[in-house]
């Protein structure tokens, strides 16, 4: 994918792309993985600015995702659904309130899920140079403790200022201020961000049994990736009832456990074929347990919106 030149003299760069996962591979320094999880053609866009200690970014998304993310080391990153009150989106499980925000250093591995048309702001800022800003200021960002916690919950006229900041910085049409003042200002905004924040802790009470059954499952999943997997093999598997499965995996990653399981290896074909290898298609979607080629081809473009030929050809010929 290449930049888009109109942006060029501001410092921005714009990325488009039709595929989940080489989407997720646009934004710059992170390691991310994503998982299309609603069905229909993709397609992504990212406006990205750099400056010396910041990255700030909008992402939009079309359809649903599973997320599997990391930051750059050293970075701080908070996410700012750009639209307040749309659709719910969930981090590590937990469900974000109206007024949350993403926070997550570098270092952690953490998981979004996201809705379809999903728009996100997100401000990455090298955390020594927040700190320095911090003791300049006077301010006492949290406590170590608080990085544990993935929601912060904002008051919402301080989330409209920032988002409206965040838009006006992304979309110039030419360089109007200097970036050290540009990065400033967006230093300045994350700061009131977290001095006003207050970290969302609230969980449903069986909300770590929960999260124990889905992660059981998934680390099944990676390891046999092939096996036939019904509801009473992954019952078995995680000593609970069908009920308990499937209300665990509703509600930390709004799927059912078949579904789950059906679209997290056909998004591993979907790499498998998008690698270009020139590898038989039969022979990929048996690796990743599709042993019934029509309904395979069926549930693939039900998935992504196109056959798994033509994911393969356009491989192909991008080699």
């Amino acid at each position: 994918m290449q930049p888009n030149n109109e942006a060029a003299e501001t410092g921005l760069c714009t990325m488009k792309a039709h595929d989940a996962d080489r989407h997720a591979r646009n934004l710059t320094h992170w390691r991310q993985e994503y998982d299309q999880i609603s069905c229909g053609h993709f397609y992504g866009r990212l406006d990205e600015l750099e400056l010396s200690h910041v990255q700030v970014f909008k992402e939009h998304t079309s359809q649903a995702l599973r997320q599997q993310c990391s930051v750059w080391p050293n970075g701080l990153w908070l996410g700012i659904p750009a639209v307040q009150g749309k659709e719910s989106s969930r981090i590590n499980g937990l469900l974000m309130d109206t007024n949350d925000i993403f926070c997550r250093p570098g270092g952690y591995d953490f998981e979004l899920v996201t809705p379809v048309e999903f728009d996100i702001f997100g401000i990455v800022i090298d955390q020594q140079a927040l700190n320095r800003t911090a003791e300049i200021q006077g301010i006492k960002l949290w406590e170590a403790a608080e990085h544990q916690c993935p929601r912060l919950a904002v008051p919402a006229k301080t989330l409209q200022r920032v988002r409206l900041l965040l838009d006006q910085t992304l979309n110039a049409k030419e360089l109007s201020v200097s970036p050290e003042l540009q990065q400033e200002a967006i230093i300045l905004a994350l700061m009131e961000l977290l001095h006003e924040k207050t970290p969302n802790v609230r969980a449903v009470p069986s909300f770590r049994h929960r999260q124990f059954v889905v992660n059981r499952v998934k680390q099944y999943i990676n390891e046999y990736n092939d096996a036939p997997i019904t509801m009473s093999d992954l019952c078995r598997l995680t000593n609970v009832s069908r009920r308990t499965l499937q209300y665990s995996f509703e509600s930390i990653v709004g799927v059912s456990p078949m579904q789950f399981l059906r679209m997290t290896r056909l998004n591993r074909v979907r790499r498998s074929l998008s690698a270009g290898s020139g590898t038989a298609i039969a022979d990929i979607a048996a690796y990743w347990g599709f042993w019934h080629g029509g309904q395979f081809a069926k549930d693939y473009k039900k998935l992504f919106g196109e056959a798994p030929s033509e994911t393969q050809g356009k491989a192909l010929r991008g080699r």
